[in-house]
């Protein structure tokens, strides 16, 4: 018979939590016991939590410290869903939206999420930027980052930058450029043990000392990059005191110019950090601990941090690293114009944001930097490909437009059975009247993808690595 996930903690965490937590160890010791608590957080870029909720005619629970995140069943009716498919929704882990929510915004930001894959941190963090500003969203896998470019483009986030670098190589040419940082840091990952038990084996491999001395490096690039005045947000889904008050009193008795400060946002059960712990300074106790026996999560850490002084303009930028990555247009391409005309879209680009590498065409955000010889894997907002003297659109493309935005557009009720033969890539039967051409396929007036319609068919050109399973 398979033990209790309770005894099968590794014995040096187990008697190391009971050290720390005392009379709370128990409570936290049986938390192992209890289920799991899935969550999902509303895309506010495409829809308010009013609004879906409205549309779904659902009631669920409020995550106390995410307004715009909500408890559900975990069933897959909300992973196999249309709406999500669409972008509506990111499904998160509760504790995990957090970090996000800590982090203040403010429209025109330019903001780093260095340690960004999967995606929901960037996710979260582009909604709060409502289209403004710069988001840079990095990941030093490559693999990893798959996940983080496709979130991104489902989510419809126009206005960011993709980059699989190491930390190192990003310090120097963004010195001091970012409003705002986010690092959700590699961890020895206890938080996650409930959740993914494999992570025990792991944790018995590369355990606190570790993960501590690589969260050092990257705290020291995230310093360097971010602007006096700037906020970083430091967390981690660990309970390790190297890794989370250890982490903290390092920054503030290498950086002076840096200092906890109060997380505004508030919620049920959210604790203070313990400075005790690391003999650090009473500022430490500002930082959030998200423990699984006092919240509806699985746990997490978060320090809000700024830096002294007044930021410099985000138009500084240190050339002499970088090249620029596109010298931008003087028009629009002939073949994208066309299209933009055949399908009735109400946008006006900027030519001289436009980039054309090889045959992609992407629009890059306002004022972005050079990256150079920076690893990237999307920069701006991938429009699509010219070939052959025509324009093929992306799905990242479809994804960010609304309604009032493209004039060819099929709307289909949820209900109606040619969403999901649309999410499968199969051809639709549709009206014989639509003319001839390019449409963006949607479900409740949210976009899925493109189609092509002749003579009352429409040919689908949803991305197949998409492709409902």
């Amino acid at each position: 018979m398979k033990k209790p996930l309770k005894e099968q903690l590794p014995e040096k965490f187990a008697e190391r939590m009971e050290r720390l937590l005392n009379d709370e160890y128990p409570a936290f010791f049986n938390s192992y016991d209890e289920n799991t608590y899935a969550g999902l957080r509303m895309n506010t870029l495409k829809i308010t939590p009013e609004e879906y909720l409205k549309l779904t005619e659902q009631a669920l629970e409020s995550v106390s410290w995410c307004p715009t995140g909500f408890y559900y069943n975990g069933s897959r009716e909300y992973s196999k869903n249309p709406l999500y498919h669409a972008g509506l929704y990111y499904i998160q882990e509760p504790s995990a939206m957090f970090p996000a929510q800590a982090l203040p915004v403010e429209a025109g930001d330019y903001i780093l999420d260095m340690c960004a894959a999967p995606g929901g941190k960037s996710t979260a963090l582009a909604a709060k930027l409502q289209g403004t500003g710069l988001l840079v969203s990095n990941d030093i896998s490559a693999s990893r980052a798959k996940a983080l470019l496709k979130n991104i483009e489902a989510s419809g986030i126009r206005n960011s930058i993709v980059l699989t670098e190491d930390p190192k190589h990003l310090a120097a040419p963004f010195e001091e450029y970012f409003d705002k940082i986010l690092i959700d840091a590699p961890c020895s990952g206890e938080g996650m043990f409930r959740k993914e038990p494999s992570m025990m084996r792991a944790w018995e491999k590369n355990g606190p000392d570790f993960f501590s001395r690589l969260q050092r490096e990257i705290v020291d690039c995230g310093v360097q990059m971010l602007k006096a005045g700037g906020m970083m947000v430091y967390s981690t889904c660990t309970f390790s005191v190297e890794e989370n008050e250890g982490t903290l009193k390092y920054i503030l008795d290498n950086y002076p110019e840096m200092h906890v400060i109060p997380i505004e946002q508030d919620g049920d059960g959210l604790m203070p950090a313990h400075p005790e712990w690391v003999d650090g300074p009473e500022e430490i106790r500002y930082a959030r601990r998200l423990w699984p026996h006092h919240v509806k999560g699985e746990g997490h850490f978060t320090a809000l941090l700024r830096k002294d002084g007044e930021g410099r303009e985000n138009s500084v930028f240190n050339r002499k690293q970088l090249s620029d990555v596109s010298k931008g247009m003087k028009e629009l391409p002939e073949e994208f114009a066309q299209f933009l005309k055949d399908g009735d879209i109400h946008l006006d680009f900027d030519p001289a944001r436009l980039s054309l590498q090889g045959d992609h065409l992407s629009y890059l955000p306002e004022n972005a930097p050079p990256l150079g010889k920076l690893r990237r894997m999307r920069t701006g907002w991938y429009l699509g490909d010219i070939k052959k003297k025509r324009f093929e659109p992306s799905g990242f493309f479809a994804r960010a437009l609304r309604p009032f935005e493209c004039g060819h557009w099929i709307d289909l009720e949820l209900s109606d059975a040619r969403v999901i033969k649309y999410l499968k890539c199969e051809t639709l039967e549709v009206s014989g009247e639509l003319p001839n051409g390019w449409y963006i396929v949607g479900v409740c007036g949210h976009s899925l993808g493109w189609g092509k319609v002749s003579g009352g068919t429409l040919k689908n050109k949803y991305p197949s690595g998409w492709r409902w399973q």
